[in-house]
């Protein structure tokens, strides 16, 4: 995919790997089979928004996907740092990929309260998310990659590094970034893509450079050198990501949907910084929630509301 794709590199590094599976034959594939066999951790819940009809991959239907950036802290669950919803319709080969800004004040489903859309995760982990995030959007989630923030930082080592087009200098967690094409290590790409209370855009300006970051990761790892590094860049997937796609649904999606990765739509929720109880929130208007949320259903081939 294009832009926007916070963590999507599982898929991306995986069908990368399954791409070259020629060089390393049988060994390679096993490995990449036991590694999405490792991190399927199926999702109990039930769904606030249906389809109508079942999912089906080999049906070409378009399908909705979940990517959670968690930030993990010692003693609890932790948050979700990052979010995004990217939707794919292989029959007009397009994608849309939305961020939702964590402080999104939105109803946490299943807890009775109205909150940051990333508190859900700490109330009630993966199935709390996906249900809020379909009471606010108003469509089908079908799937969930979640991703451990330290993944983030051992992709990039695992990567050999990347290189990043900076837009202004500013220091955070110990590192200092000059403007200008910079080099960065795991730790470095971490503290760059975390940063975001300096940067005038705020939590917008960090979701840009976590694209960097990302977008780099991804040219790195489509090159073939990088094969040689594909057990380091297994172990990080087995170690860091969950998600409930199958081996197969993997499989499936890299066949018949990749191409939709080529005509990208980035879409930034528009709203406004508010402080409710003394505390804030970035909170969306009805109208234009209710226009995204149509525009969504729209792309996922399902009936518009008024």
């Amino acid at each position: 995919m294009k832009r926007k794709r916070i963590f999507i590199w599982l898929v991306v590094c995986l069908a990368v790997l399954v791409g070259g599976a020629g060089v390393y034959a049988y060994q390679v594939y096993s490995n990449v089979n036991q590694t999405l066999e490792s991190v399927h951790q199926p999702v109990r819940r039930e769904a606030i928004e249906v389809r109508p009809e079942p999912l089906e991959l080999k049906q070409l239907d378009p399908v909705s996907i979940v990517l959670l950036g968690v930030d993990e802290r010692q003693g609890d669950r932790g948050r979700s740092d990052s979010l995004m919803l990217v939707t794919v319709n292989p029959n007009e080969n397009t994608t849309k990929l939305v961020s939702i800004p964590r402080d999104t004040y939105v109803t946490i489903e299943g807890k009775g309260r109205q909150d940051k859309v990333n508190h859900a995760y700490a109330f009630g982990g993966v199935p709390m998310t996906l249900n809020t995030l379909e009471r606010f959007l108003g469509i089908p989630i079908d799937y969930y990659i979640e991703v451990n923030m330290q993944g983030f930082q051992e992709i990039v080592d695992a990567v050999g590094g990347v290189t990043v087009h900076n837009t202004f200098p500013f220091s955070y967690e110990g590192h200092s970034f000059a403007a200008g094409s910079i080099p960065l290590n795991g730790a470095q790409a971490l503290a760059y893509a975390r940063m975001r209370k300096e940067d005038p855009k705020g939590d917008f300006g960090r979701q840009e450079r976590q694209r960097q970051v990302i977008e780099a990761v991804m040219k790195k790892g489509a090159s073939f050198s990088s094969l040689t590094h594909y057990e380091e860049i297994l172990q990080v997937i087995r170690q860091h990501v969950r998600t409930n796609l199958t081996a197969a649904e993997i499989y499936e999606m890299q066949k018949d949907y990749q191409q939709a990765a080529q005509s990208v739509e980035q879409i930034e929720i528009t709203g406004e910084g508010k402080r409710i109880g003394g505390i804030w929130y970035y909170v969306v208007p009805e109208a234009v929630r209710q226009q995204l949320s149509n525009q969504l259903r729209k792309h996922l081939g399902l009936a518009t509301e008024s």
